[in-house]
């Protein structure tokens, strides 16, 4: 099981990072282009939550087969691999913008579970400034170093799914450091990029950054999505033209 990934800088473009997609990816697209991704040299890293609520979530495994394209699983992915487990009830699954995947045929289901099986829990980037760490929703650990250590045993065969499953669940659900405002940092990186809780802009507790502006919803139709710029983890530019 693929726990952890880490990825070098990108030596040839840029390193993006964008938060909730929640199946909106003609705007998705629309932010890319705006900020000029180009899909030969730039990578763009998404924080999972790619699916429910929005209108097409069945674009998902097109995106995800992008060579450019890298994510982390979020809370809603887990739904789709609890609900093919029939571990979740379809009231609940669907409240939670999966109808779509509920009224997919079993082996359809189970193909997106795969596909969403398949994803790290965090992301670990490389950049010039330092090392950057991506999860869905929160480090669940006191540093990034512990959380690391965890999902590389669980890969390693030396910790059990299930005994790191309170630490799985946290990186995917929890909303705990927003909660109650924790500005501490958290040791062993640059920065702690998360998505997970909807934001009214980019927001900032310690190093830890919220990207989430619920750009996904109907009532914030007008908001883009942001792009992070990994290299300066402020909001991505359109890249020059420096064609002669």
């Amino acid at each position: 099981m693929k726990t952890i990934e880490r990825f070098t800088r990108n030596p040839n473009g840029r390193d993006l990072i964008v938060g909730d997609i929640h199946g909106c990816f003609t705007k998705l697209q629309a932010a890319l282009q705006a900020v000029r991704f180009d899909p030969a040299r730039d990578r763009l890293f998404c924080l999972g939550d790619l699916v429910d609520r929005g209108p097409e979530s069945g674009c998902v495994l097109e995106w995800l087969g992008q060579p450019w394209l890298k994510s982390v699983a979020g809370n809603h992915e887990d739904m789709a691999i609890l609900w093919n487990e029939g571990s979740i009830p379809a009231e609940h699954y669907a409240r939670n913008g999966g109808a779509w995947n509920i009224a997919n045929l079993p082996y359809e289901r189970e193909v997106l579970a795969s596909a969403f099986a398949a994803l790290p829990i965090a992301i670990e980037l490389e950049t010039e400034q330092g090392l950057i760490g991506l999860v869905h929703a929160s480090c669940p650990t006191a540093t990034w170093g512990e959380f690391a250590a965890v999902l590389r045993s669980v890969e390693a065969g030396g910790l059990s799914l299930e005994d790191a499953q309170g630490v799985i669940a946290q990186a995917l659900w929890a909303r705990d450091r927003f909660e109650r405002l924790d500005e501490s940092i958290v040791p062993d990186v640059l920065a702690v990029i998360v998505g997970h809780t909807p934001m009214d802009a980019v927001s900032a507790l310690g190093n830890t950054m919220f990207i989430d502006t619920g750009a996904w919803h109907p009532a914030r139709a007008d908001k883009p999505f942001v792009i992070i710029d990994a290299a300066t983890l402020s909001p991505a530019y359109a890249a020059l033209d420096l064609a002669v």
